[in-house]
């Protein structure tokens, strides 16, 4: 049978692309937070270990076993953590050990702060003085030195109570963990983007609240993130937290739980837009529809891409529906994943123009959430996108074309966080462009907005527009290159390289009311 070109994004091709230049995937595994909550044991642990390999969720290549909040015991009189005596009686190093054996990785927690979450909210008190505050040499010696965990993830409740600088902390934390061993990874769970300085921390970062089951928090995961792609770079993440999915049964986490409908837009998404895949639910009572659902290969491979790209949002809707869109496989290649995503309570009819996605000619199109051809099509793609709903599509064109658009939320902010330490800031606007804009850049080197995607086929000449409050004097840099005026009305011109360039906007003095995105035209 002849092999479909689109057919390129599944694992056994993209793993044909130099593994050594690929950044690391996204994160894949089991956690046992949403489903247990603190009421966790060694047997559990082991048991849900047991149930990847069962279930071909491991094959599938979820090959973590993160155990959260719930396995502390006390500190002894060195200050060193020992496990809890009924729930792990035979050690933390004990499960490690038969995590390791069947040949996965183990995930352990803690607070960046005096308390963990579970001392806080789930009344276990053996959370209390059981965070690294204080304790991050001896924390990090116990957990990577004796017991041989893989990977942490650092909660804030505690350090929020304390009054911490997020930075500071976790710059000592990350410190620790390399004292003991290099490169340990690390995600930090603050529940908002914390700020561009992750990046040189973890290897993901929460971006938002703990997830609820249901589908407004999905919904407003995926609006927090939209904005958010260029902080996906060089095996660095936006993590959407835990999975939901599998948890209808459950009576612990907030929310009626997902439908079927509602279950693969959030993988769907969750793919498309590279966050960790964690899944959540006890896999003891997993029905078969989620089951089927979490080992799509071929949104897996979407998410595992080598590329390691974040899809952003191409064009967005008031209503919040839109097309997401990133490359795989190639960088500015012909192949390109797409979800049609629909967050709505009615159905729509959703148009995929192809320019919109900057691919002309025909253009196959392969539904990789239902896993069939769909067919060749030109100029555009429609179809119906239940509520609550999202399909991802791998699209194929035969002609890659220039974006001549570069939005705002497409772009990279180095003092942005959304934590409300920084100004700077993606806003919701119906009457703008895509429905955001950047507010507040300016007055500061580092307080700029830049794009380092932009791409020219041949190089040469362009006339730079940009749509920004007219008033301000800009200071604009293309390629590292200075040039300056007087507002936003001025249109400027540039040269640009052949490939990807890098437009940065911004002004060392004055403040930037508002940016909603930049136009090229050739000159």
């Amino acid at each position: 049978m002849k092999l479909h070109r689109l057919s390129l994004f599944i694992p056994a091709i993209a793993a044909a692309i130099s593994a050594q230049a690929a950044p690391k995937a996204p994160l894949m595994g089991w956690s046992s937070w949403n489903a247990f909550f603190v009421d966790i044991s060694d047997s559990l642990i082991m048991r849900q270990t047991d149930l990847l390999g069962e279930l071909g969720l491991a094959d599938a290549g979820y090959r973590q076993v993160n155990i959260d909040d719930g396995f502390f015991g006390h500190r002894d009189s060195t200050g060193r953590m020992q496990p809890h005596p009924v729930r792990f009686p035979n050690g933390m190093k004990h499960v490690v050990d038969y995590i390791h054996s069947k040949g996965y990785k183990a995930g352990t927690y803690s607070d960046a702060g005096h308390n963990t979450c579970g001392s806080m909210w789930n009344n276990d008190t053996i959370g209390i003085n059981a965070g690294m505050y204080e304790h991050e040499d001896i924390d990090a010696a116990t957990a990577f030195g004796d017991w041989n965990f893989d990977f942490i993830k650092i909660d804030y409740c505690g350090a929020e109570c304390d009054g911490l600088v997020e930075q500071e902390q976790y710059t000592k934390i990350r410190q620790a963990l390399d004292r003991v061993r290099p490169g340990i990874a690390l995600n930090i769970c603050r529940w908002r983007f914390p700020g561009t300085w992750a990046e040189d921390i973890a290897e993901s970062w929460r971006i938002s609240q703990d997830i609820m089951n249901d589908w407004e928090s999905i919904k407003s995961i995926v609006d927090l993130n939209a904005p958010l792609s260029a902080y996906c770079r060089n095996g660095h993440y936006n993590d959407m937290d835990m999975l939901t999915i599998g948890l209808r049964e459950n009576t612990s986490l907030t929310g009626d739980g997902l439908d079927h409908t509602e279950e693969s837009a959030q993988f769907g998404m969750w793919c498309i837009m590279s966050s960790p895949l964690l899944i959540g639910c006890d896999l003891e009572k997993i029905p078969a529809s989620s089951l089927e659902i979490l080992k799509n290969p071929e949104l897996i491979a979407v998410n595992q891409d080598p590329l390691a790209l974040q899809a952003y949002p191409a064009v967005r809707e008031a209503d919040g529906s839109g097309v997401f869109v990133k490359d795989i496989v190639r960088r500015n290649g012909l192949t390109r994943a797409v979800a049609l995503y629909n967050p709505t309570d009615t159905a729509k009819s959703m148009v995929l123009r192809f320019r919109d996605i900057d691919l002309g000619g025909k253009v196959k199109v392969r539904d990789l959430s239902n896993r069939r051809d769909m067919g060749v099509f030109k100029d555009k793609f429609t179809a119906e996108i239940p509520a609550h709903g999202a399909i991802v599509y791998a699209v194929d064109g035969t002609r890659r074309l220039e974006p001549s658009v570069y939005e705002a939320e497409w772009g990279y902010l180095q003092m942005f966080d959304n934590i409300g330490r920084n100004n700077v800031k993606y806003t919701y606007d119906a009457s703008s462009s895509g429905c955001m804009k950047v507010e507040f850049l300016g007055a500061s080197p580092e307080n700029y907005i830049e794009w380092t995607n932009v791409y020219s086929e041949k190089g040469g000449r362009y006339s730079l527009n940009i749509k920004a409050t007219p008033e301000c004097p800009l200071q604009i840099r293309v390629n590292g290159s200075l040039h300056e005026a007087d507002s936003a009305a001025d249109k400027l011109k540039i040269s640009l390289e052949p490939g990807f360039n890098t437009i940065r906007i911004g002004h060392d003095t004055s403040v930037i009311p508002a940016i909603d995105f930049i136009s090229l035209v050739k000159q």
